[in-house]
């Protein structure tokens, strides 16, 4: 038993090596590609790039473009932040892989919402990658990547009601929301992104608490009537009967985890500098967000093969297909409010520039 345990450890202790040579991949690379700077202390970067009780692992301002790609494997206070929404992508087309070929899946006009959802998390994850990986080449790479981010967030709540709705719902609640619900998913998720451009357009650090609010309330109403039909199936129906339910549980759970810790400096507050490298409450809220999703994939899957054969006889191939027409329209608003959220940064920065 003993020699099995060291055993382990053994293997623990290989694996963290390897990680770590990992990390440093950058050193293996071509001469002829830059080597990112190492990372220096908040006093030395911008104010808009400061974030509360994060003291050091700042990248420098630009660098060469592919320095920022390179910090991928840099150690550096969002190296985390990275990595957890971009194991989450891999994670999640293991697990749509893993039921495909254990629940079955049929190419049609039932599967729409199924297929959006997962292009919605896909969607979101990769733009918090790109935001947290290459926001810190420039105050306006700053503003440009995070408005892209809010983009990410407002699909992936609408692909979240497009497979609650069409997968999740009960007839009952179906009688008492009826028609409103997807027009209404549509418009807060486009609110949502208005509101987090505004946010982060409006003002400057140190964030005033106005900032918060016009982000957590849109978002707040959005995921309220997002989450309705679960909630809704979850009071009404016996866990019992439906596989489902305890993932969908699971997923509300975590969802409210990684909004305590999306609206709190937790822990960094209590141990400002202690946290610079591991232990962010960001990078607690993409854990949790990451393990929602996951947790929601499984649950919409379960439910769709449970229910794809009266998908169409309940709602009607049309409305599906209106339905998920409707998330390319709602995809291209929110670009056009980041856009226009940029353009009126760039004139701000400009005006800047123009005083130095």
């Amino acid at each position: 038993m003993s020699a099995d345990i060291l055993q382990g450890f053994s293997t623990l202790t290989l694996s963290v090596k390897q990680l770590s040579r990992l990390l440093r991949l950058s050193d293996l690379l071509p001469s002829s590609l830059p080597s990112p700077c190492p990372t220096v202390a908040a006093s030395q970067v911008p104010a808009l790039f400061r974030e509360p009780y994060i003291l050091s692992g700042y990248r420098p301002i630009q660098q060469d473009w592919r320095c920022y790609l390179l910090s991928l494997f840099q150690w550096h206070n969002e190296t985390l932040n990275v990595w957890t929404h971009l194991l989450a992508a891999p994670a999640l087309l293991f697990l749509w892989w893993a039921n495909v070929g254990t629940l079955g899946y049929t190419s049609n006009a039932a599967s729409l919402p199924l297929v959006l959802f997962m292009v919605s998390s896909l969607t979101y994850l990769c733009l918090s990658v790109a935001a947290h990986l290459l926001q810190s080449h420039s105050e306006r790479a700053h503003y440009y990547f995070f408005f892209l981010d809010y983009v990410g967030v407002a699909v992936y709540q609408y692909g979240c009601s497009l497979g609650h709705f069409f997968y999740s719902s009960e007839p009952a609640w179906r009688d008492s929301i009826g028609m409103m619900f997807l027009p209404g998913a549509a418009f807060f998720g486009w609110l949502s992104c208005a509101g987090c451009c505004f946010a982060k357009a409006r003002y400057r650090r140190p964030y005033p608490l106005q900032r918060k609010i016009c982000q957590l309330i849109p978002t707040s109403l959005a995921y309220v009537l997002d989450i309705s039909p679960i909630a809704h199936r979850l009071l009404t129906v016996p866990w019992s009967q439906e596989a489902s339910l305890p993932f969908h549980a699971l997923q509300i759970g975590s969802f409210i985890l990684a909004a305590f810790f999306f609206s709190c400096p937790i822990p960094e507050r209590f141990f400002p500098g202690g946290c610079d490298f591991v232990g962010q409450g960001h990078q607690v809220f993409h854990l949790f967000l990451s393990l929602c999703t996951v947790f929601q994939l499984e649950a919409l899957f379960l439910d769709y093969a449970r229910r794809r054969d009266a998908v169409l006889d309940v709602f009607g191939e049309r409305q599906l297909w209106w339905a998920c027409v409707s998330f390319p329209c709602l995809f291209m608003c929110c670009i056009l409010t980041s856009l226009i959220a940029m353009r009126h940064m760039n004139k701000i920065l400009q005006h800047v520039e123009k005083k130095k």
